[in-house]
């Protein structure tokens, strides 16, 4: 790890933010965001409000800092995120509380969304891996336009073994990267891949050796910075070809919410193993902290 960069964000917890810790690199033009979300490493609602917060923030802060790059990384050793809040599911599910469930998931996108799009800026944005991406985790990593991973790092959607599917813009942003076919494949898979595995299908973007995720990012911008207008223009280019819209993800919401409610039992026994895993994985964390 390189504690040269990861020590600056310790630094920088302010009472505006529990589940967030950033730092601006001015002279890099970037800000660094780093999640931290408690009692579990995944989006719990706490977390998804402060990064809608963030977001709200930065549409109208980045053209006058002059911010050219976002980095979406995680302060918990060996976890990125591991998804959506499935106890919070679970709950919803159980009382049939539709209302709820969509509204957790809008929140979902709407974090997405702002990412994708660069908070309707011209920002790059970029997720560091160093750990596992499970479900949403995977899901939020996708929404920047580069996906930086450390070689150990993990990636999978686990949903399909709870006989879901991930809901909030795994397939539209999967298809984009690899095409339809073979996103409904891995989706379907319920499978955990290894960085090197996605980095081979396109999934991935760069590889970095573990512990040098930040000075794999610092590399990147350096080369996005030689030809910027170029990079920016192509996405542009390529948005006008395959766009993913806010309409879009909102209709696929919908089928993921009443899907979550034909669950049965057995669906949602499967579903409390999966929230012992989030809670072990806090557990985890607590003890290297």
């Amino acid at each position: 790890m390189n504690q040269a960069v990861r020590k600056f964000p310790e630094s920088n917890r302010s009472a505006e933010y529990q589940h967030l810790t950033l730092h601006q690199d001015a002279k890099n033009a970037i800000v660094w965001c780093y999640m931290h979300a408690a009692p579990r490493p995944c989006f719990t609602p706490e977390l998804l409000e402060e990064l809608n917060r963030w977001a709200s923030h930065l549409r109208c802060q980045a053209p006058e800092k002059k911010l050219r790059y976002h980095v979406t990384a995680s302060l918990t050793p060996g976890v990125f995120n591991l998804g959506g809040d499935l106890d919070v599911f679970r709950k919803l599910i159980f009382a049939g509380d539709a209302e709820r469930l969509y509204a957790y998931a809008r929140r979902c996108i709407d974090v997405l969304y702002a990412n994708m799009t660069g908070f309707d800026s011209d920002v790059t944005t970029i997720s560091l891996i160093q750990g596992e991406a499970l479900g949403g985790g995977f899901e939020a990593a996708l929404s920047s336009e580069v996906l930086i991973a450390e070689r150990h790092s993990r990636f999978g959607f686990p949903e399909i073994l709870f006989n879901l599917f991930p809901g909030m813009g795994a397939f539209s942003l999967l298809s984009r990267r690899i095409g339809t076919s073979l996103a409904q494949r891995l989706i379907l898979s319920g499978k955990v891949y290894e960085a090197e595995e996605l980095h081979a299908m396109g999934v991935v973007d760069v590889i970095a050796d573990d512990g040098e995720g930040e000075l794999a990012v610092y590399d990147y911008i350096k080369r996005e910075n030689r030809a910027r207008n170029g990079f920016t223009a192509l996405r542009q280019a390529r948005d006008s070809i395959n766009p993913i819209t806010y309409e879009e993800l909102d209709k696929i919401v919908r089928i993921w919410v009443d899907a979550a409610l034909r669950l049965e039992a057995r669906d949602l026994k499967m579903m409390d193993r999966l929230v012992a895993r989030q809670a072990r994985g806090s557990r985890e964390t607590e003890k290297v902290a």
